[in-house]
C-alpha cells in the first residue's frame, strides 16, 4: 500500500476519471491497496458537487492529498495512465487527451457505438489503450470457453442464449460483457454477431432462427453483474456462468491492465492481451 513519502520513480501515477462515482471510488480504493501504483489525479465533470474534495476521503481510504478537478488535460499531463469507466462520449474525449499526453488509457466503459470505437482506434496510434467490456480475470477466461464451446457445438445441434442481470441504475443493454460473450460465440461459429443476434422478443415471434445468438437482459436491485451463456441442445443444456460479487474485481483488473501497458508501444489492446490469453 502506498503512503505519502513512499512514492518514487518506480510508482505509476494514475488518474481516475469519474472519481466520485461508484466505480471511480472502487478504482481509488484498488489503486490505494495495490503495489507499484498511486493515485496521481482525480477528475469529475464540470459542476460536480465533489469538485475540490479529496479523492481518498470520498472513497473511504483517508486523505491522499489528491483533489477532484474538472480539468483532465492538466491531470493527464503529469500522470502515467488513466482509468476510465465513464460514458462513451467521455471516453472518446479522454482517449484524445491520453494520446496527446502519450500515456496508458484503460477503458472499461460500455455502450460504445461504432463511431466511438473508430475514434478510440484512432487515438491508439499515439496512446497505449487497453479496452474491454469486462476487466475481470474470470470473465476473460469465460470468453475463451464460450468461443470453444460454440465452435465445438454446431448451430444445427445447439442454440446459444446470453443472459445478463445488473443493478437498476445501469443505462446500457445488453451489457458490455454480454456483447463480449456474444462476440466470442460468434467467433466460434465464424459468423457476424450483428447479423445473427436477437436482442428482444415480444408477441408472436415465430420459431427461433437457426444459428441465431439470443440476448436476454434483466435489471433490478443492486446486482453487480451476472452473466450466463446457455447452449441448448435436444435433451441437454450447457450453462457457462460468471457472477460478480464486488466491483473491486473490475477495479483490480483495470489497475493490472494499466501496469501491463506502462512503457508498452501505442496500440489498442484487450484484457486477453494483458492476461496472455490472446491467440
Amino acid at each position: 500500500m502506498m503512503i505519502d513519502g513512499d512514492k518514487n520513480m518506480s510508482s505509476m501515477g494514475l488518474v481516475i476519471v469519474g472519481a466520485a462515482g461508484r466505480m471511480g471510488q472502487a478504482l481509488v480504493r484498488a489503486v490505494h491497496t495495490m503495489d507499484g501504483v498511486h493515485v496521481d489525479g482525480a477528475v469529475e465533470r464540470a459542476g460536480s458537487a465533489c469538485l475540490g474534495k479529496d479523492a481518498g476521503e470520498l472513497a473511504g481510504v483517508g486523505r491522499i492529498k489528491v483533489e477532484i478537478t474538472d480539468d483532465p488535460l492538466a491531470a493527464f499531463a503529469k500522470a502515467d495512465g488513466v482509468l476510465d469507466f465513464t460514458t462513451p462520449d467521455a471516453s472518446v474525449d479522454f482517449a484524445g487527451y491520453a494520446a496527446q499526453a502519450r500515456i496508458v488509457h484503460v477503458i472499461g466503459t460500455t455502450g460504445c457505438e461504432a463511431e466511438h470505437e473508430d475514434k478510440i482506434r484512432m487515438a491508439a496510434h499515439h496512446a497505449t489503450i487497453v479496452k474491454s467490456g469486462n476487466m475481470s480475470l474470470g470473465v476473460n477466461l469465460l470468453e475463451i470457453l464460450v468461443e470453444q464451446a460454440a465452435k465445438a457445438l454446431g448451430p444445427n445441434e445447439f442454440d446459444i442464449e446470453v443472459l445478463e442481470m445488473h443493478h437498476k441504475h445501469k443505462v446500457d443493454a445488453p451489457s458490455g460483457t454480454a456483447l463480449l460473450l456474444g462476440e466470442a460465440a460468434a467467433r466460434g461459429r465464424n459468423i457476424d454477431l450483428d447479423q445473427n443476434s436477437v436482442r428482444s422478443r415480444d408477441g408472436h415471434t415465430g420459431a427461433r432462427p437457426s444459428g441465431a445468438i439470443g440476448f436476454a437482459t434483466m435489471r433490478g436491485g443492486s446486482v453487480i453483474g451476472d452473466h450466463s451463456v446457455l447452449l441448448a441442445g435436444t435433451g441437454e443444456r450447457i450453462t457457462l456462468s460468471h457472477h460478480a460479487e464486488d466491483r473491486s474485481i473490475f477495479a483490480r483488473g483495470a489497475v493490472t491492465a494499466a501496469r501491463w501497458g506502462n512503457g508498452r508501444k501505442p496500440g489498442l489492446y484487450s484484457m486477453q492481451d494483458v492476461l496472455g490469453l490472446s491467440a
